[in-house]
């Protein structure tokens, strides 16, 4: 399914788009490294075929959706839904970033109510997510969505003194 407001669309990459899901998400770690688990260097040393391998098996594993916004046409924006190794019952939300020039207009809750649709049609109870406790916006975005906190804060990335903070959302069955 595609979620469209006016000129924004949310839909998930296709396998072959591994370029502009590459660009993309090189672009959020420059921007906002204390938002995600891993740092730019490591994902700029990954070659093309690593990027490529990602979308082609999310595409084939039915329980991957990485999700590209676009607004005008542009992709601005992202999110990584992956059903949870452990537990099915449980979707993961990873990857989460709107670029700067698009922030403000509905991006990210678009992004999050795509993740949210996607899950509950895998027929999941739960969608999880980590966010730095510090990334405040972030933090009210899943509150206004509904998400609690689970009680469970672990330090963000080793040698990092940034805290994690697990949010869910329970889904309807």
């Amino acid at each position: 399914m595609v979620h469209q407001l006016a000129a924004l669309s949310i839909r998930p990459f296709r396998a072959e788009e591994w370029p502009a899901y590459r660009a993309l998400r090189l672009r959020a770690l420059a921007d906002a490294p204390d938002a995600f688990s891993t740092t730019l260097d490591t994902q700029q040393e990954l070659p093309p075929e690593t990027w490529a391998a990602r979308l082609s098996a999310a595409a084939a594993s039915g329980k991957d959706c990485p999700l590209v916004a676009e607004l005008h046409g542009e992709p601005v924006g992202m999110a990584w839904t992956k059903v949870d190794a452990d537990d099915p019952a449980i979707v993961n939300l990873f990857q989460m970033w709107v670029a700067p020039e698009a922030r403000g207009q509905g991006v990210a809750a678009a992004l999050l109510a795509e993740a949210v649709r996607w899950s509950g049609a895998r027929g999941a109870q739960a969608l999880q997510l980590g966010v730095n406790c510090a990334n405040l916006p972030a933090v009210r975005l899943c509150q206004r969505a509904g998400f609690l906190e689970t009680g469970l804060r672990e330090p963000f990335r080793p040698g990092s003194e940034l805290v994690e903070q697990r949010m869910r959302l329970a889904l309807a069955s």
